[in-house]
């Protein structure tokens, strides 16, 4: 039996938090910018640490499993 939550979660939350696509925090003209397709340095460091706390909350503490077999 495979297990693709963590692949399932991962690839969601990798393309929801790209910088610019949806929300960029900090933005370049305001602390949080909507769809503006563009990304910073800051930008990048802020989404990865999101992204990393919010994987840790669904695969570690939640638990999130999807089994296919």
């Amino acid at each position: 039996m495979v297990d693709w939550g963590p692949v399932v979660i991962a690839t969601v939350l990798f393309v929801l938090l790209s910088p610019g696509l949806l929300i960029q925090i900090p933005g370049r003209n305001r602390p949080l910018e909507f769809g503006s397709m563009h990304t910073s340095g800051a930008s990048i460091i802020v989404h990865a640490i999101v992204f990393f706390g919010l994987v840790t909350i669904f695969l570690i503490l939640l638990g999130v499993h999807i089994h296919t077999g």
